[in-house]
């Protein structure tokens, strides 16, 4: 009968939990269109996101065309941001390059969430000794400047955008790590997760089923945060010539190659600089927004 009572109880926790749950995500949209910030961030990252799918369909010109005639051309009519030290069309190949920088950022952040959330999963969930030897490995590699441990990582691997986006993902893990570590020590203290694992539900059950749905927030916020990071710092990379090499149409590869005509044909780096702010400034604005709908402390 006391189990029978349990699984009752037990139930109706995880149904109140749901009920909580499909408030927050009313409750979350309501507050994000409500946010300006937010609302301008979106608009941003959709146009981009856009840009990226159809990309073929708007660039003008073969992004990779060379055709030395049409060379270090104004923007005109014919070339909407002008044409490069090579001839090529600008915005085609910020269009195509798009698709580089976003993919990226994306997989980059991806990457380090993945391994970040697993690791605070384990850290958070266990405590002890597991918590001490992933706390200490995480504090080494916070003790490097993010940008300094890819240097590092990219002069191991070799300079390419696969190794760009490893690069930026691992140093992007101790971030998700830390958060969820700690959100996953305050979830397990809650009541419902000790009657859960009284009825014999294993630790797979619990970590991934019932604790993980509930610390979604916090990671959507410093994902969508992280995604600016990562973008600003893939394209630092490929501006020191360790990430996208010639002659793709990656941005901070674009804005490498226009430095050497910054007086002569200044276009050639504004756009690709331009490009990168503004999508910078659009995850920044949506995390903030994202921060405001998910967490009720901001709201206060």
């Amino acid at each position: 009968m006391k189990e029978a009572e349990m699984l009752v109880e037990t139930n109706q926790l995880i149904l109140v939990r749901k009920q909580i749950r499909r408030k927050k995500i009313k409750s979350f949209f309501s507050t994000i269109l409500q946010n300006r910030a937010a609302t301008v961030g979106g608009a941003i990252i959709l146009f981009y996101g856009l840009m990226t799918i159809f990309a073929p369909m708007i660039a003008p010109y073969d992004p990779y065309e060379i055709n030395l005639q049409d060379k270090l051309q104004s923007p005109s009519m014919s070339h909407w941001m002008g044409t490069d030290d090579k001839g090529r069309d600008i915005l085609s190949r910020i269009l195509y390059g798009s698709r580089l920088s976003l993919g990226v950022g994306v997989s980059a952040v991806a990457f380090g969430a993945f391994f970040g959330i697993i690791l605070g999963l384990i850290s958070g969930y266990y405590g002890k000794w597991i918590d001490t030897i992933i706390s200490r490995c995480l504090d080494v590699m916070l003790a490097f400047p993010g940008i300094l441990l890819a240097l590092a990582i990219i002069s191991a691997l070799g300079p390419s955008l696969i190794n760009v986006t490893i690069a930026v993902g691992i140093f992007s893990i101790p971030l998700f790590a830390r958060i969820v570590r700690g959100s996953t020590m305050e979830v397990k203290k809650l009541e419902y997760i000790d009657a859960i694992r009284t009825l014999g539900a294993n630790d797979f059950i619990i970590i991934f089923r019932h604790i993980f749905p509930n610390i979604l927030s916090p990671i959507i916020v410093q994902g969508s945060l992280r995604l600016a990071t990562a973008i600003l710092s893939a394209a630092g990379l490929s501006f020191l010539g360790l990430g996208a090499q010639p002659p793709s149409p990656e941005w901070g590869a674009m804005l490498s190659s226009g430095r050497d005509f910054i007086f002569s044909s200044p276009f050639i780096a504004i756009f690709p600089g331009l490009m990168i702010s503004i999508l910078v400034l659009g995850f920044n604005l949506f995390g903030d927004g994202l921060r405001d709908a998910l967490d009720p402390r901001m709201k206060k």
